[in-house]
């Protein structure tokens, strides 16, 4: 049975060092697969067509790419040791290093004195998750609700990247949060039903908004939501709790232990304790739209250099817990970028080289390969400015960045 993609992992000090110095404060991280046995892959990611079903039969294909991450998956008793984990490879060619141990062994060296003196760890994470269909409603805990199981609470948010949609999928329409009339006892009610067999039709009772490619949404913790069936990059807290709500998803019926995944024990069959975890004034909010719909805008950067060379438009924005960057530099063309904060970053089009390494957006990757599209930067190298070199005569370089809480830069401009 395959455990992860790669064999080579252990933890060396003197491996965390190298690849920090020979890196200039970046470091090049390996692709992080996830499978889903709910879900069913659109095949969006870049993964190689005749590898994403690598598991053990019942553990579902991939269809999520975890980027700079510091935690691992929840997926039940056949997880792998470090499924979801992040890996930092070692320039040297030795075993790759798992990130949360990069972090802790560089603190503040790597992701800054804030956010380690407040977090102690990388505390979020992004992904681009990818289904044919739209995934079923469902919420993710509060940081009180959450405390229950020992864990975190999980904000989130979407950017729909044209570079990652060939296709929409099977539904690309959202459905989030509820319509401004619903009362508990109506959703109480769908959720009653979702041991009988079948459609409990909750999404009956919120409201669908079609994809515009190139936007995103924040949903906040306690938000329902369905993701539309569209390749989606999503910065998020570094935390997997949630709750399934929807009973039929993907043609086919949602486990109901899903249901009860993240509630503690003695509320198991509780169906006011589900109702507890909605934050009712956000789900039901009459201005969704006005106060979570994301268009890009530029950065203040961007705009005072001309946008000629490049542009950098903020793409994720309204959260305290993280934040998002597209980045586009032009064929031919060097600039050199600086940001506040640490962050992650993942090309999606074109090559060329970001600081000393060489990057470039992956056409198709073999399950257990490395690539060149994935990479950490360090408070420190951000500050000092990021030297970027798109190498194509006709194409872009477009890089997507996400940032931890409280990115001090946007605070600045919003």
């Amino acid at each position: 049975m395959v455990d992860g993609a790669y064999e080579n992992v252990a933890s060396s000090a003197s491996g965390m060092d190298r690849a920090l110095e020979a890196g200039q404060g970046i470091v090049q991280l390996a692709p992080t697969w996830v499978p889903r046995a709910f879900c069913t892959p659109g095949r969006r990611i870049r993964l190689h067509p005749d590898d994403y079903f690598p598991f053990a039969q019942g553990r579902g294909g991939i269809d999520e790419r975890w980027l700079s991450s510091a935690v691992r998956a929840d997926n039940g008793p056949l997880t792998g040791a470090n499924e979801g984990l992040s890996l930092v490879v070692d320039p040297d060619g030795g075993a790759l290093l798992p990130f949360d141990e990069f972090v802790g062994h560089h603190k503040g060296e790597a992701i800054g004195e804030r956010l380690w003196t407040q977090h102690e760890k990388w505390p979020m994470y992004s992904k681009f998750f990818d289904n044919q269909q739209a995934l079923p409603f469902h919420v993710h805990h509060t940081d009180e609700k959450a405390a229950l199981v020992d864990k975190p609470g999980k904000p989130e948010a979407y950017y729909y990247s044209p570079h990652m949609n060939n296709h929409l999928g099977d539904q690309p329409i959202s459905f989030l949060g509820f319509q401004p009339e619903v009362t508990t006892d109506q959703v109480k009610a769908r959720l009653m039903r979702f041991g009988d067999g079948g459609d409990n039709r909750i999404t009956d009772l919120s409201r669908g908004y079609r994809t515009q490619l190139g936007t995103g949404w924040d949903i906040p913790s306690g938000v329902l939501h369905a993701p539309a069936s569209i390749c989606t990059y999503e910065p998020q807290a570094a935390c997997d709790v949630f709750c399934m709500c929807e009973s039929w998803s993907n043609n086919r019926e949602v486990p109901e232990e899903l249901l009860w995944k993240d509630v503690p024990p003695e509320h198991h069959g509780d169906f006011d304790f589900i109702i507890s975890l909605l934050d009712w004034e956000k789900n039901t909010d009459p201005n969704f739209v006005t106060n979570r719909f994301m268009a890009p805008y530029s950065t203040a950067q961007s705009l005072a250099d001309g946008e000629t060379a490049y542009v950098e438009k903020w793409i994720v924005y309204r959260s305290p817990h993280f934040s998002a960057k597209e980045l586009t530099v032009r064929p031919g063309q060097s600039v050199t970028v600086t940001d506040a904060d640490a962050y992650g970053l993942i090309a999606v089009q074109g090559t060329g080289t970001l600081g000393n390494h060489d990057i470039a957006a992956a056409t198709l990757i073999r399950f257990g390969q490395l690539s060149q599209d994935e990479f950490f930067v360090t408070e420190a190298a951000a500050r000092a400015g990021v030297t970027i070199t798109n190498r194509s005569a006709t194409q872009d370089l477009v890089i997507l960045k996400h940032f931890g809480p409280e990115n001090a830069e946007l605070g600045l401009h919003v």
